[in-house]
């Protein structure tokens, strides 16, 4: 599986990511700036949490025309691998690979923690190295990580199963209460209808190795990578 990881102005997250597929996974990996139109042969594109350009307008809206972008977008349309991490699904709600929006959190501050969250799909091929309905910890850290989509929308990811996870109660049960950011139906990840592009507000890199005191995250990469070779974790 060779990864690409785009690097904007205000990636904080890009080596993070880099450490689990190169280091951890020894996967070929390299950084493509943000003004690169060449992505090469990768087989995954990775956009990685951060502030992308400061965070100017709102989230994510100016890395959308970003050269590096529009090929990320071309490589989802041709059905490559594409993966944004916090910021990274805002910029990719953004540039329409996937439903929705990102906005302010419920109580409007900026959020740091460890959450639960509920795998709602083992079928998809992010997921498919979880148990079903498997309850795994997560870090955040986002101040507009809120997802929101008109109820037509919600509906829809619900039942095409698109819907890969929730913030949810360390027993698995979805409520209010354990909804960090007010997201509707306690969204936390998602896909595109074809299966190729996730976004999600958690780091699943930031738990990918066990001097980080979890693993949680580490499946989620597992899962991409047998998809992309067959091999067996």
């Amino acid at each position: 599986m060779k990864v690409g990881i785009i690097v904007f102005p205000g990636s904080n997250c890009d080596r993070d990511v880099a450490y689990v597929t190169r280091d951890v996974l020894q996967q070929p990996t390299r950084l493509i700036w943000h003004e690169d139109s060449d992505l090469g042969d990768v087989d995954l594109v990775v956009v990685p949490g951060g502030f992308s350009y400061g965070d100017y307008l709102r989230c994510g809206a100016i890395a959308r025309f970003s050269p590096a972008l529009q090929q990320t977008v071309a490589h989802a349309q041709r059905g490559g691998l594409v993966l944004g991490i916090c910021n990274g699904f805002q910029i990719l709600t953004e540039a329409g690979l996937l439903p929705g929006a990102l906005v302010r959190n419920r109580d409007l501050n900026f959020i740091c923690d460890r959450v639960s969250l509920r795998v709602e799909q083992t079928e998809s091929l992010w997921t498919q190295q979880y148990s079903p309905q498997a309850v795994i910890t997560l870090p955040i850290a986002h101040g507009e990580g809120c997802y929101y989509a008109d109820a037509d929308t919600l509906q829809v990811l619900a039942d095409r199963g698109q819907i890969l996870f929730r913030y949810c109660a360390p027993d698995g049960s979805v409520d209010a209460v354990h909804n960090p950011n007010g997201s509707l139906g306690n969204i936390a990840g998602l896909c595109n209808q074809r299966g190729n592009v996730l976004g999600m507000m958690p780091h699943p890199e930031r738990a990918a190795d066990p001097v980080l005191g979890s693993t949680d995250g580490l499946p989620l990469f597992h899962s991409a990578l047998n998809a992309l070779v067959g091999a067996t974790f």
